[in-house]
């Protein structure tokens, strides 16, 4: 018998409350938070990427160690053994070109298996071999980009100045390489879109075909960690949700192909000077920025080193190794015999006091390819 009158209306009352109710208090638990979908990145390209394209691998692992777990890499392809465990799954098919991935529709097929959230494209190599004129390879870029789009409106696209190029059999394929590499900045700002960034990393400039590969085109292990470094801090912002607003490597690019007729900075309101006189002074620096069997390019960068504005400047070197010039940008260059003369374009000319201009080309180079004494003039 019960002797407790508030435990025995307790009792009666629990009684008569539905079984499947006293199973639901009991049984129910807090809502936990779905998981976060990992993201999911695409490494497309070509042997350079997939054969086995060992950067993957690095990045991946630098990812990891940097507190990026949520990453999957994505591809019909999968890893090809790099020496460390990594997420191996990548499209990097060797030996196909650009072109022909857009020409023959390959990418839907690939984009439908793998739904990824980030492409890392870096593919063109083969089509340069191929001697394909470089709109044509932006064709095929902007096609495969227009693809990405039908199945993910909001795809995040990282797209990578090739690498250097400088086989035994394709003496010209290092200038060719520069032609599309310069073509790709203005192509990425002409067609990405706030929903869908396009981002330029540079893998390009600093790469050395001598120490970087082992055989002129694919990069040996020295060459995989400078393209690991160089994706790096693109694809952490694309994690982020950010798009740079400028080369994640930090690293300038060669601009072969930079118009003239571009509007210049406005520049302090000093007087011109338009002939030498009393403070009027500049100096030239000739560099070799990269070099490939049989061809190299060269910068020169003017400086004012006088005490008044410049209004114009000439700089003049002579080759002595059979140097010869094929294309130039940002200065009107002439070379006659040995003599190289190069004069400001109408945008560049005015230098403040310590300002500076620079002025690239490329040539052939010859067997030894010295760096030539470059002198400037005022005017």
């Amino acid at each position: 018998m019960l002797r407790n009158p508030f435990l025995s209306a307790l009792l009666a009352g629990l009684a008569a409350v539905p079984l499947t109710l006293l199973v639901g208090l009991v049984a129910a638990e807090p809502a936990r938070p779905a998981a976060a979908e990992p993201v999911r990145i695409m490494p497309l390209g070509d042997s350079i990427t997939g054969s086995p394209g060992c950067w993957r691998s690095i990045l991946w692992n630098r990812l990891r160690s940097a507190g990026h777990t949520d990453v999957d890499f994505v591809g019909t392809l999968g890893p090809q053994g790099c020496g460390q465990p990594y997420d191996g799954d990548n499209e990097g098919h060797g030996g196909y070109l650009v072109t022909n991935v857009a020409n023959q529709n390959l990418l839907p097929g690939w984009l439908a298996a793998t739904d990824p959230d980030v492409v890392l494209m870096h593919f063109g190599t083969n089509d340069v071999w191929s001697n394909i004129a470089p709109a044509t390879i932006l064709a095929a870029y902007s096609k495969l980009v227009d693809q990405m789009r039908a199945g993910n409106p909001a795809m995040r696209v990282i797209v990578a100045k090739i690498i250097p190029m400088a086989p035994a059999t394709c003496g010209e394929c290092g200038q060719r390489v520069v032609a599309l590499n310069s073509a790709i900045d203005g192509w990425a700002a002409g067609k990405g879109t706030a929903t869908s960034p396009i981002v330029v990393v540079d893998q390009w400039t600093g790469f050395s075909t001598a120490s970087d590969t082992y055989d002129g085109v694919h990069p040996n292990g020295a060459g995989d960690q400078k393209m690991a470094d160089r994706w790096f801090p693109a694809v952490v912002a694309a994690l982020s949700g950010v798009t740079p607003t400028a080369n994640p490597t930090g690293t300038p690019t060669a601009s072969p192909t930079a118009s003239p007729s571009r509007t210049p900075t406005p520049g302090p309101t000093t007087t011109p000077d338009t002939s030498p006189g009393p403070g009027a002074g500049c100096a030239a620096a000739y560099r070799i920025v990269n070099q490939w069997q049989g061809g190299f390019q060269g910068e020169v960068t003017v400086r004012n080193t006088g005490r008044v504005a410049l209004g114009g400047w000439t700089v003049r070197f002579a080759f002595a190794d059979g140097q010869r010039i094929t294309q130039a940008w940002n200065a009107d260059v002439t070379q006659s015999g040995t003599a190289v003369t190069a004069r400001n374009l109408g945008w560049n000319g005015t230098l403040a006091p310590g300002a500076e201009a620079t002025f690239g080309f490329l040539a052939g180079a010859g067997s030894v390819n010295p760096v030539p004494q470059a002198a400037c003039a005022a005017g």
